[in-house]
């Protein structure tokens, strides 16, 4: 066993604090985990939001004086530290990782797969995309919404804009269910980066236009996508009816369903909303413009 593993628990004021003291005291690597059951979902710019209760996890070689270590974080922190030490299996990490990724299909048409491994339907429509920084792979529920929204409609010859694209899924997605044209819109460089190399994975570059949004033309589309958080949606709302011809479609995702009824009342105003359809504790609304 080459490796030993360190669990602190932490909260949202000394997670950062811990994190330093243990690459002060020699981790290889640090990473955060939720503790609770709380989302964090694309953070705004400049936010490096932790969770309320969170396990700090320090990754230490196995000849490490680990006594030495923990009391050199405890004496730093004037605390006694609620702390876990584990052995480590040493196993190739990054083949584990690849194996856990499998292709998904989501609704008839339409499946997400990794680089690597052969589409399970060579004749359905294949999005290829590979977990990476920005967000969206569909297996949360909210892009799994969405992605399986647009498996059942028909997008072709639409202007379509996804606002919050993330990894550009959705845009990717659009545009190979036969979608016009792409806006997707992010306020993340990494997201911008992310959408346009997927693009080109799947050969949809030339109709997928990507942007910051204040770099959104002064355009109306057909269908507006946007997969982000409750509080985004509810301040986008004039911007995001604005930007949707009348009688265009409206797909909101990335809210738990306490929020919807919220959510929706910031968008009545434009749009005759369905009913929301739920996964999990997540729900999609979608509705028409007036």
């Amino acid at each position: 066993m080459p490796w030993l593993q360190l669990r602190l628990s932490a909260t949202s004021e000394n997670t950062e604090t811990l994190s330093e003291l243990l690459t002060e005291a020699g981790a290889l690597a640090v990473t955060l985990r939720d503790a609770g059951d709380t989302p964090l979902l694309e953070p705004g710019p400049g936010e490096t939001p932790v969770w309320p209760e969170t396990i700090v996890i320090g990754l230490f070689e196995a000849d490490s004086n680990m006594d030495r270590v923990i009391q050199s974080l405890s004496q730093s922190t004037g605390t006694k530290l609620q702390y876990q030490l584990e052995p480590l299996e040493d196993k190739d990490w990054e083949r584990a990782w690849m194996d856990n990724y499998h292709p998904m299909s989501f609704g008839q048409r339409l499946w997400i797969c990794p680089s690597w491994s052969t589409p399970p339907q060579p004749e359905a429509i294949n999005l290829m995309l590979d977990p990476g920084l920005a967000f969206g792979t569909g297996t949360h529920p909210t892009t799994s919404l969405c992605l399986e929204w647009l498996d059942q409609h028909d997008i072709t010859g639409l202007d379509v804009i996804d606002y919050g694209c993330g990894s550009g899924i959705l845009a990717i997605a659009a545009a190979l269910l036969g979608a016009r044209h792409v806006w997707a819109i992010d306020h993340d460089p990494q997201a911008l980066i992310a959408t346009q190399t997927n693009a080109k994975q799947n050969r949809v570059q030339e109709k997928i236009t990507v942007g910051r949004p204040d770099e959104l033309p002064d355009l109306q589309s057909n269908l507006v996508l946007a997969n982000i958080l409750a509080g985004p949606l509810m301040a986008l709302a004039p911007v995001i009816a604005e930007h949707t011809k009348s009688g265009g479609l409206l797909v909101l995702s990335g809210l738990l369903e306490k929020q919807a009824l919220e959510v929706s009342t910031h968008y009545q105003s434009w749009f005759k909303l369905s009913a929301p359809r739920k996964k999990d504790d997540w729900v999609l609304l979608e509705g028409k413009k007036a």
